[in-house]
């Protein structure tokens, strides 16, 4: 599996780990769906709820403050939160490798 901490992301090595297990956390409890609508592109549908949408703007707003090359837009709504992840050529591995991630934290399989 391709790791999506990539080696330009500035975040403190020692603090990688806990950040990808914020995320998987995410996708185990939230996780609704997942796709790829084109190479550069990930769409998650997380369940929503109570602070739900909080967690997922701190979360990706602390990632975005380290790897600058993701774009996240969330879109909420009343039961579902749209998370829209994009990213430059250079990083797709990096955006497949989170896919698989989430898919795989969400006990998944990947389309």
């Amino acid at each position: 599996m391709t790791t999506w901490v990539p080696r330009s992301c500035t975040l403190p090595t020692t603090e990688q780990p806990l950040r990808v297990a914020e995320f998987d956390a995410l996708f185990a409890e939230r996780l609704a769906g997942s796709s790829l609508p084109d190479r550069l592109r990930l769409e998650l549908v997380l369940t929503g709820g109570e602070g739900v949408e909080e967690r997922v703007r701190d979360l990706v707003a602390r990632e975005s403050g380290c790897c600058s090359f993701f774009t996240f837009t969330v879109t909420p709504g009343p039961e579902q939160i749209r998370l829209h992840v994009e990213v430059d050529g250079a990083h797709e591995t990096v955006l497949d490798a989170l896919h698989e991630r989430a898919a795989t934290a969400a006990r998944r399989d990947v389309p």
